[in-house]
């Protein structure tokens, strides 16, 4: 299993240099991956907030082992061919470690309807399929033409391609149990979803291998990303935990450090305590079983 660590690039966080000396720490101090949000506003709160793909080089440029990548991206208020660019520059930047991470987006009043933008799920959905098509053909380095519901391309080339092959991993998110995203995730490398009440367990991490599994050959190849919270590296109930799913078939737990860890909501600053804590865990390395 691999451990990394999510945070949102908000209050405090919006410090692309703390952003970058927190993944150093993360880095140094034993974990895999170092993870951002993606947001453009919260809840119209006036928070601080910082790119993520300004945020993710930095952090690249301080890191040499580090998975970095945004959990998740909304494609839907994106520009396909703009994040294919990006991406494809942060992975060079980073020797192939970036990790995309995708979905439909969950502030949708701010994200996007503060915007003009459409807040209609079905029509996110379906610029979320189209849009990580013309991704994934645009990093093959190949012409494209391209004539969608939503986007149109006429002979592009997007050189050079991502340092990784087959492609950058893509790892969609949703709600479980929710069967449209995990679908769509199967399509691809990945899935790093959210409970729609309460927490994942490890018996609903088996159901989703099965669910996946059936519209895979196998889980081989596949990650299965769990958000979870550990009190330190070496807490026994912590490890129990960890160890239980493992054995579901979790291939990546990821420590999240959004203000519900804290009980805080969104707001800016964040306490002391709570910034002392995140580093505090951080440094403290992953609980590995």
């Amino acid at each position: 299993m691999n451990f990394g660590i999510n945070v949102p690039q908000f209050a405090q966080l919006s410090d692309t240099r703390l952003l970058a000396d927190l993944a150093k720490l993360a880095e140094d101090s034993g974990w895999d991956g170092f993870f951002i949000w993606d947001s453009i506003l919260l809840n119209g709160s006036g928070l601080r907030v910082v790119d993520p793909w300004v945020a993710l080089s930095a952090i690249g440029l301080a890191t040499q082992k580090l998975r970095i990548g945004p959990l998740v991206t909304p494609l839907a208020r994106r520009r396909p061919w703009k994040l294919a660019r990006e991406a494809t520059s942060v992975d060079h930047l980073t020797n192939g470690r970036l990790i995309l991470g995708v979905g439909l987006g969950d502030d949708v009043d701010w994200d996007f309807g503060a915007f003009g933008e459409t807040t209609d799920a079905r029509v996110r959905a379906e610029q979320l399929d189209e849009g990580l098509e013309i991704i994934n053909a645009l990093w093959t380095g190949r012409p494209l033409t391209h004539t969608g519901r939503h986007y149109s391309l006429r002979n592009v080339q997007f050189l050079p391609r991502p340092v990784q092959r087959p492609r950058i991993p893509i790892w969609v998110g949703g709600f479980w149990p929710r069967r449209g995203p995990m679908r769509r995730a199967a399509r691809w490398d990945g899935t790093c979803p959210l409970a729609a009440k309460g927490r994942l367990s490890p018996e609903d991490w088996k159901q989703i291998g099965e669910f996946i599994a059936r519209r895979r050959d196998g889980n081989s190849g596949f990650d299965r990303v769990h958000f979870g919270a550990t009190s330190s590296a070496k807490d026994t109930a912590s490890i129990e935990d960890v160890r239980a799913y493992e054995n579901s078939g979790v291939t990546w737990w990821i420590e999240s450090f959004g203000p519900e860890r804290f009980g805080i909501g969104l707001i800016d600053p964040y306490p002391d305590e709570a910034m002392d804590l995140l580093t505090a865990r951080i440094a403290g390395g992953p609980p590995r079983v």
